[in-house]
C-alpha cells in the first residue's frame, strides 16, 4: 500500500462483519473540462512534480475489461490520444493546491 498512513484500520460492524478501512484525509473532488484535465496531466509529467503521486483515469482504461488488456492498449496508444476522465493527485499540499486551486468543487 502506497499511503498506509492515509487509510484507517478495518472496522467491524454490529453484526460482526468486517469492512475495509477508509481514507482518513479529506478528498475533494474537483470539476474540470477534458481540456483542463489534459493540460493538468501534461504539467504533472514535468520533473518539478516528480514527488507527487498521480493516478489518471482515461478512456483507454475505461474501454478495457481486464488489466492485461489495459496494459496492452496503453502500450499501443500515444499519450496525446488519451482522453482523461479524472486525475487523483496526492502529495505536498502546496504543490497540489498550486495546480488545482482554481478548479471548482464538483457538486
Amino acid at each position: 500500500m502506497r499511503f498506509p498512513e492515509a487509510v484507517g484500520e478495518d472496522v467491524t460492524d454490529g453484526s460482526g462483519f468486517s469492512h475495509e478501512g477508509i481514507v482518513k484525509i479529506p478528498v475533494p473532488v474537483l470539476k474540470g473540462s477534458e481540456e483542463k484535465l489534459k493540460e493538468l496531466r501534461g504539467m504533472l509529467y514535468r520533473e518539478d512534480y516528480d514527488d507527487l503521486t498521480v493516478v489518471d483515469f482515461s478512456d483507454v482504461a475505461r474501454g478495457c475489461r481486464t488489466y492485461g488488456e489495459y496494459v496492452e492498449k496503453s502500450a499501443s496508444t500515444e499519450e496525446s490520444c488519451y482522453v482523461y476522465l479524472g486525475l487523483a493527485i496526492c502529495g505536498d499540499a502546496k504543490k497540489v493546491n498550486s495546480l488545482t486551486g482554481a478548479m471548482p468543487l464538483l457538486r
